[in-house]
């Protein structure tokens, strides 16, 4: 049923920056995604917390950085799951809480070379479609012709949020790289100096 396959784009986004954005409006605009929610993941007891903004911060960029754009959303339903949390985990709770909506799982070719080490990987593949945007210097490989997984034509960029945070530490203007909007948040917050 058309407005009930929503993509889900996993990530810190640390901080968001319009990579991120192309990737998903792309999946909203040129897929048959009704919406895509930026499923924002709270903080990994394995990073350090100073180099992992605060989850709130996190989500609040996203919220400044998607304002106005009708199909794209932010969601922070891992920050009350247990963790670390697993994709698989979340979809599972996911399908639960929204049992009219179809997930789709929104991932990076480098992050698709990996699936096999992830947890119930199979049950993903199984139960879940997967749409896949490519990344420079990555190939599919063996799960390209697998029937869970959609290759997109997403346009490629190599900026990275670590590529943002250095810049901004080393007092380079990231202008273009981040929303003005949000700009101004990491401005005033003083993030990442």
């Amino acid at each position: 049923m058309a407005g009930n396959k929503i993509g889900l784009f996993f990530g810190s986004f640390n901080p968001i920056h319009i990579g991120h954005l192309i990737i998903a409006n792309y999946m909203a605009q040129y897929t048959d995604l009704a919406e895509v929610w930026f499923v924002v993941s709270p903080q990994n007891p394995f990073k350090d917390k100073k180099s992992l903004g605060n989850m709130y911060d996190r989500l609040e960029m996203v919220n400044l950085a998607i304002e106005g754009a009708e199909k794209l959303k932010a969601c922070d339903i891992e920050f009350g799951l247990p963790q670390p949390s697993y994709t698989i985990d979340t979809l599972t709770y996911m399908r639960e809480r929204y049992p009219g909506k179809e997930f789709v799982l929104i991932m990076g070719e480098d992050n698709l070379m990996g699936l096999h080490k992830w947890k119930n990987a199979d049950i993903l593949l199984r139960d879940f479609q997967i749409f896949v945007y490519p990344r420079p210097k990555y190939e599919a490989g063996e799960w390209l012709n697998h029937p869970a997984v959609t290759m997109t034509d997403t346009p490629q960029m190599e900026l990275s949020s670590t590529f943002v945070r250095s810049a901004i530490k080393g007092r380079k203007d990231v202008k273009f790289f981040v929303p003005d909007r949000v700009l101004e948040f990491i401005d005033k917050k003083g993030l990442y100096l």
